[in-house]
């Protein structure tokens, strides 16, 4: 994806011995940072593997193994079985992010660069705030009027750079702008569900529901990698592991560990390690409007993020 991030803010941190201090202070920012590297590295990954494996077969392949991988992080643990009232929430929530959103991530990144795509998923946590009121209740602000229009236009802006230039289309942004949304809908179903939920145990049951939704994609998948390169397998297992269930791992970590909305706000830098990453490893350089429309885009979602001026007594 894939992806990209989804966890939820805990209670600070207990004061530790002045000892270890030092260190533990240390630790959220390296699995944040780790985080947001690994993610950054998913868009390369698709976009590298995008030629060679179709976006089924890449779905179902990357949510497989990362379902393993949930497995060996829980050292042998059995997660637990969802209840009756959480089903619906993680069918929802998997279908959606893990299934719907790899499958458009993965194809629209064979039509557009791996940064550009990058830059338009930053609008997810923007429809994440216009779907809460809908479903959640939350106010519908000034602020969120205005970030929703800002951050659109940015829309706009990289799908007219996309469609103009060599290496991508409009049907390309759209896909991501779906990508965007279905990130957004597991988001909220995340949301109802991990105050009653582990992080870990959800994570692998959204990637259970996420790998159900691509199996009408098993028999292609099947014959994809029985053909594969070895460098193709290595990067399946790659994003499969690293981007996946080790970056949610590390980004739950984070959020668990410090300041919820300072890092939350750190994700802005994935699109442009991304684009530093696809430079290198991939001599792709995204149009210079994008960064535009992207610079919009997070602009339209820093100022959802404002708060009414509460009027004086």
């Amino acid at each position: 994806m894939t992806t990209t991030p989804g966890t939820t803010p805990t209670q600070p941190v207990e004061t530790v011995p002045a000892g270890t201090a030092p260190v533990r202070a240390w630790l959220p920012l390296v699995a944040v940072a780790t985080t947001l590297v690994l993610w950054a590295s998913a868009f390369v990954g698709i976009r590298h593997l995008g030629e060679s494996v179709p976006p089924g077969a890449l779905s179902l392949s990357r949510l497989l193994v990362m379902a393993l991988a949930l497995l060996a992080l829980m050292r042998g643990r059995i997660p637990r079985l969802p209840t009756r009232r959480e089903w619906p929430l993680i069918a929802a929530g998997g279908a959606s992010w893990f299934g719907v959103y790899n499958l458009a991530l993965n194809e629209s990144e064979r039509r557009i660069d791996a940064a550009t795509a990058a830059l338009i998923v930053q609008i997810g946590p923007l429809l994440v705030a216009l779907l809460a009121t809908f479903f959640l209740g939350e106010r519908l602000t000034k602020w969120l009027v205005i970030g929703m229009g800002v951050g659109f236009s940015g829309v706009v802006i990289i799908g007219r750079a996309s469609s103009q230039g060599d290496n991508g289309d409009l049907t390309g942004v759209l896909l991501a702008v779906v990508a965007a949304a279905t990130f957004a809908i597991g988001v909220l179903t995340q949301k109802k569900l991990l105050p009653h939920m582990g992080a870990l145990d959800l994570t692998f049951w959204y990637a259970v529901v996420g790998a159900v939704v691509c199996l009408p994609w098993a028999g292609q998948t099947v014959s994809v990698l029985g053909d594969a390169s070895a460098d193709t397998l290595w990067w399946i297992l790659y994003l499969g592991i690293f981007p996946s269930a080790i970056a949610f791992t590390t980004w739950a970590y984070a959020l668990s560990h410090a300041d919820a909305g300072k890092f939350a706000l750190s994700t802005f830098l994935v699109p442009f390690i991304t684009a530093l990453m696809a430079w290198f490893l991939l001599d792709e350089v995204p149009p210079a409007l994008a960064f535009v429309g992207g610079g919009l885009c997070i602009a339209g979602v820093l100022l959802t993020r404002r708060k009414p001026a509460r009027r004086a007594s």
